[in-house]
């Protein structure tokens, strides 16, 4: 018997509604917590979760955001014994899973939970809310500065997961391109032309993910990430 590309993995299943997000802040659904089964998954995400601009979160290529509780411990040790690191969901994940981590997890990959069937779209752009939830400032850079930023999944097929269902990975078919060399390319290699042109060519790559690659080809300049990771003037967060 073939091995499994990866071991399958039992996630912790979260969502959450619109809300201010602290005192007089901006609407958000970054705040989940765990809910019951079973767990209906369409195209747009977990029935019952919710986001507070769909012109940058949510939507088929951002259905469902997982994120490795493997990183809980570098952060503890970063920022200290922060409240919200001592539970899953404090980075806003639908999925909370120990066992991969972007190194393990490539662009593409196909996997099955329950009678769903996701594959990954994109790695995650964080964005300042972070910095709000942990009332930190920089946060949100710091995600993207160490590449721990989680991933995001689309949904190929509708369905439904229950208490004990694992993601099990079904198929690889860009075995090279792991999220943290992507991950690399957008934050730390930036104009690397080579690694651009093969990254944008990727067709399981989100689009929107080509056309900024394909944006840097062209222009070969890095777009203003500064909106994102401080909220000054707005900008898209993921």
């Amino acid at each position: 018997m073939t091995a499994p590309l990866l071991p399958p993995v039992l996630p912790l299943v979260l969502a959450g509604p619109v809300a201010p997000l602290g005192p007089d802040g901006p609407p958000s659904g970054i705040v989940k917590n765990p809910v019951p089964a079973p767990w209906r998954i369409t195209a747009t995400g977990l029935v019952g979760d919710a986001q507070a601009d769909l012109r940058y979160h949510g939507g088929p290529e951002k259905a469902l955001h997982q994120y490795p509780q493997d990183h809980y411990a570098a952060w503890a040790t970063e920022i200290g014994d922060h409240p919200l690191l001592s539970a899953p969901g404090a980075f806003g994940e639908n999925l909370a899973t120990t066992g991969w981590t972007e190194r393990d997890v490539c662009v593409g990959d196909v996997a099955r939970f329950g009678s769903a069937l996701l594959q990954v779209s994109q790695g995650r752009q964080p964005c300042f809310k972070l910095d709000r939830r942990f009332g930190r400032s920089g946060m949100a850079l710091a995600v993207q500065r160490t590449g721990r930023t989680g991933w995001y999944w689309r949904v190929l097929e509708d369905g439904v997961a229950e208490p004990g269902d694992r993601i099990e990975l079904r198929a690889r078919p860009r075995p090279d391109w792991s999220l943290a060399r992507l991950i690399h390319l957008l934050y730390v290699d930036t104009r690397n032309r080579s690694e651009l042109q093969a990254a944008s060519a990727l067709p399981e790559l989100a689009e929107s993910w080509r056309l900024l690659l394909r944006r840097r080809l062209r222009t070969g300049a890095v777009e203003d990430w500064s909106k994102r990771v401080t909220g000054r003037d707005g900008g898209p967060d993921a």
